[in-house]
């Protein structure tokens, strides 16, 4: 009789170590495989692009009115704190989805860089939503444009605070689907998430305000609040008492928030089990 004799470790042939592309490749399929996907993104588009033209059109001042450009109508908050709840349930899901199945197990295994494997979710998830952030940040402008020229007040793209409401409105989209990415790898559970998620990023702004420092400055240090700053195109009244964001530190807060949730999330992934 013969035995087979069992293969050494070191004599067992392994494969190439994946590259950094290979995980971006494989979190773009599984992102695109999804049903849900093609979905809940144009469903977010029209609801956004509606409450653009639903906000405008209920504005009778505006059809009275100088030509101005008038950022609320543009980007009302109803669009603004959807697409702010749709892109972070997203990001948060594209994590805990693969906790809550056992897939992280596998995917771990395959790549054992946990780190890499977290920033790879994170750039495909940045660069989805910057497309659906830029697709309805134009399209909302351009809503309410088709509305006012109607009532021969538009304003071009050069106009005052415009193009800083832009940008603003579309760089929304991918730092709250970031933020809730580094949510769900520190949680790695759907509802705390989710309920963190919301507390954090919209509910609490509500709770502050902007009469005495202290309180202004939390508010201020929130998405939602920065947001609502690059956006206006008015500067704040001197005489005001009240304690109001500057241009230059609502934009920080945009960069900070994904920057510290990703970093967290890949540190913590790095030190403890899946």
């Amino acid at each position: 009789m013969t035995t087979l004799a069992s293969v050494p470790p070191a004599a067992r042939v392994t494969g190439p170590p994946a590259r950094f592309r290979d995980l971006l490749a494989a979190e773009w399929i599984k992102t695109r495989s999804l049903r849900s996907t093609p979905w809940t993104l144009a469903l977010t588009v029209l609801f956004v692009l509606g409450s653009a033209a639903v906000a405008t059109l209920s504005d009778h001042v505006a059809a009275s009115g100088p030509a101005d450009f008038l950022p609320f109508d543009a980007y009302p908050q109803a669009g603004s704190w959807t697409l702010m709840l749709v892109a972070g349930s997203a990001g948060a899901l594209s994590v805990v989805s693969e906790y809550s199945s056992g897939l992280i197990r596998t995917t771990t295994v395959a790549v054992p860089a946990r780190g890499s494997v977290v920033l790879a979710k994170a750039v495909v998830a940045a660069a989805l939503w910057t497309a659906v952030g830029v697709a309805v940040s134009t399209g909302s402008f351009l809503v309410f444009q088709a509305i006012q020229y109607g009532r021969h007040a538009g304003v071009p793209l050069t106009h005052p605070g415009v193009f800083r409401a832009l940008v603003a409105s579309a760089l929304l989209a991918p730092v709250c689907a970031l933020v809730g990415l580094g949510l769900g790898v520190l949680l790695r559970h759907a509802a705390a998430t989710m309920v963190v998620y919301v507390f954090t990023l919209l509910m609490l702004p509500t709770m502050f305000s902007e009469s005495t420092r202290w309180s202004a400055d939390l508010k201020h240090a929130m998405v939602s609040a920065a947001w609502r700053r690059l956006v206006e195109n008015w500067e704040p009244d001197p005489g005001s008492l009240a304690y109001s964001a500057t241009v230059s530190g609502s934009w920080i807060v945009y960069a900070l928030w994904p920057l510290v949730t990703v970093a967290l999330a890949v540190l913590v992934v790095r030190r403890r089990d899946v």
